[in-house]
């Protein structure tokens, strides 16, 4: 069996039945910036999400062929050469070059020497363990860094003396630093102060360029730059694979706790968001009906959020649909009316003479908008 080498797949396959549509990968490369993480071939598509696991699990947007072979990797770009200044000279002939002004000796200042706080402890990193009590559905992955089997039974993966019972993975997280942006030299080094002269043609700075940082794991030392080469990274350390994480001993019971829930509206729907990072999508459950909609939400540290919602108005059922994120629950809500809700829930209190108008763009607002529409009972009061 071969290891197929496209981004986003990397399965095992069978070169000689290797379909048109076997593969369903990535042809773009990975995106890193400011801690989001996505791909740029389907970035409009799929959002960039924080968690790297999240991250891998976005699925690929093109299919094809398996492919053994290795991806191609740009080529480095050159440094920009410094514009080096002669500074001094000696009379044995030695010159002193800088690309920089020569700074003044600084001179020493007294001040009162600060007593640094001592730094709090990091918490203690507890590694996940398999349950072996607990039944694994067929086709799940070992969920260690760096592991890429796939479930099978429980005589080849998970007893003891098994022909793949043993795992090779990195115990911790990885490390991603990110790429910053500077202008185009070198940042160490600074340009000399030259007098420009005044038929000097001004030409715009050059574009800013892109300075790769190292990927890696945090357990052991091995730094990459590209990503393709940190997904060949092997891992540093022998143990059992997990497929289902055993309950960790003196976990705190269930806490229920409040998520913040913002919403929108145009003329036929309303989109509410429901800000719950890291719901677990398998556990947790949204069900929609034509008045309410229940939400119950798995999160991490044994947190849990529920919450039924009591709609302003009827949806269509089967028009409305959901969808979880890294950091949210989205609901799309189909109205079965074209009226403007006031509030997305009901409630028992006198809002007063509130009336909501669409504006030109179909978002909700009161200025630009061309006709005010109400259902039948506020028409009737006009």
């Amino acid at each position: 069996m071969a290891i197929c080498t496209r981004k986003g797949c990397q399965q095992e396959f069978d070169p000689a039945d290797n379909a048109g549509d076997a593969c369903t990968f990535h042809p773009g490369a990975p995106v890193f910036h400011e801690g989001l993480k996505s791909w740029a071939c389907c970035q409009a598509v799929n959002k960039p999400v924080l968690d790297f696991d999240e991250f891998m699990k976005i699925p690929g947007c093109a299919t094809g062929t398996h492919s053994t072979e290795a991806p191609a990797v740009p080529a480095p770009k050159p440094a920009p050469q410094a514009d080096l200044k002669m500074t001094s000279s000696s009379p044995g002939g030695a010159e002193t070059y800088s690309s920089r002004p020569t700074p003044a000796p600084a001179t020493p200042t007294p001040r009162e020497t600060a007593v640094p706080a001592p730094p709090a402890a990091a918490p203690k990193f507890v590694e996940e363990e398999d349950d072996p009590t607990a039944a694994v559905p067929e086709g799940t992955k070992c969920r260690h860094n760096g592991c890429k089997l796939v479930y099978a039974s429980d005589e080849l993966h998970r007893a003891d003396g098994g022909a793949e019972a043993e795992c090779t993975y990195h115990p911790k997280p990885p490390m991603f630093h990110e790429g910053s942006k500077v202008r185009g030299r070198s940042p160490r080094s600074r340009p000399s102060r030259r007098v420009a002269s005044p038929e000097a043609v001004l030409t715009p700075p050059p574009p800013p360029r892109l300075i790769r940082r190292p990927k890696g794991y945090l357990c052991c030392k091995p730094r990459v730059l590209e990503f393709d080469e940190f997904l060949k990274i092997e891992g540093c350390k022998k143990g059992r694979h997990v497929f289902v994480p055993k309950a960790r001993e003196g976990a705190g019971e269930e806490v229920f706790t409040q998520c913040r829930i913002d919403h929108y509206q145009t003329p036929s729907e309303v989109h509410a968001s429901v800000f719950a990072k890291k719901a677990n999508t398998e556990t947790s459950t949204v069900q929609i009906e034509e008045d309410e909609v229940h939400i119950d939400l798995y999160l991490p540290d044994n947190k849990r959020f529920r919450k039924t919602l009591q709609l302003w108005g009827p949806v269509d059922v089967e028009a409305s649909s959901f969808k979880f994120f890294g950091t949210k629950l989205e609901l799309k809500l189909r109205k079965k009316d074209n009226r403007s809700w006031t509030l997305l829930e009901k409630t028992d209190k006198d809002l007063g003479n509130i009336t909501y108008t669409f504006g030109v763009g179909g978002r909700t607002g009161t200025i630009g908008a061309k006709e005010l529409v109400l259902d039948d009972v506020n028409k009737a009061r006009e």
